[in-house]
């Protein structure tokens, strides 16, 4: 692959990071600092003892996500899925019921950069079982179901280059 293809691959990644909510801008950039102990979230993300609070849940429901790397089915076995899927689906219902991821491509821009590019074609199976679990508030239920689109549910075939673009926090500048 040429430097220029993938630069235009980066853009690409950084337009559809731009189409995001900032709120989902936001979390996703927190749960990559978390996910991937790029830094001290208590420190960078902490405005308040409620977001403090938010924060330790997010670090105790993210504590599989290692081993949960390693699970990703290589063979597409019934067992290696089996293992797989659960646990990803109960990491995926503690982001949705945070309520700040609201699509599917969101929730997908995260997980790729979670668990890596292989993890792409679990990714419908999982966001669906996790938006229709009950404990997702049923407006935002009906929501996050919604912006599965036919063509990302369908697809017959996923892209294995990693992602290229990982967001992070930035200061806030004065205006000169």
């Amino acid at each position: 692959m040429t430097l220029a293809s993938t630069a235009t691959l980066t853009i690409g990644e950084m337009r559809e990071f731009a189409s995001f909510t900032a709120g989902e801008q936001r979390y996703i950039k927190r749960s990559l600092d978390i996910g991937l102990s790029r830094c001290d979230a208590f420190r960078l993300w902490g405005r308040s003892e409620d977001e403090n609070v938010a924060i330790r849940r997010q670090y105790v429901a993210y504590q599989d996500l290692k081993a949960l790397r390693g699970l990703v089915p290589q063979e597409g076995g019934i067992g290696e899925i089996e293992r797989f899927v659960g646990k990803c689906i109960r990491i995926a219902a503690f982001d949705l019921g945070q309520e700040r991821i609201e699509s599917f491509s969101a929730f997908r821009f995260l997980y790729e950069r979670l668990l890596g590019a292989e993890v792409r074609p679990y990714l419908p199976s999982v966001f669906c079982a996790a938006a229709a679990l009950p404990l997702i508030r049923p407006g935002h239920r009906k929501v996050l179901l919604q912006s599965l689109s036919e063509a990302a549910a369908t697809a017959p075939a996923w892209s294995e280059r990693q992602p290229s673009f990982l967001p992070e926090y930035v200061e806030d500048v004065e205006a000169a």
